[in-house]
């Protein structure tokens, strides 16, 4: 009886443990720096580049996360929607 009770104690373990590996994962994979070739456009000194483009729509389940961090949703809210537009990438609803 106490080995079926040890072996659903590491079961558990286990599972939760690749759980909150698949959360850090996740939020490694929505890592503002990818963002970079899209600063100029935000900046307003050209139109989004193709690379910028195709990191947008790479990382569109991002947005939500993106638009949480302070140093992305406030200042740049307007520019992100004008580069999301001219990407043709749609515009979150979060």
């Amino acid at each position: 009886m106490m080995m079926k009770f040890i072996t659903l104690v590491f079961i558990a373990f286990v599972i939760s443990t690749m759980a909150s590996t698949k959360a850090d994962e996740e939020k490694a994979a929505c890592a503002v720096t990818d963002l970079i070739p899209c600063l100029s456009a935000v900046q307003g000194w050209s139109s989004p580049s193709t690379e910028c483009c195709m990191i947008l729509k790479d990382k569109q389940s991002c947005f939500c996360d993106y638009l949480k961090d302070p140093r992305i949703g406030g200042p740049y809210l307007s520019a992100a929607k004008n580069i999301l537009v001219a990407c043709n990438v749609p515009i979150p609803t979060c």
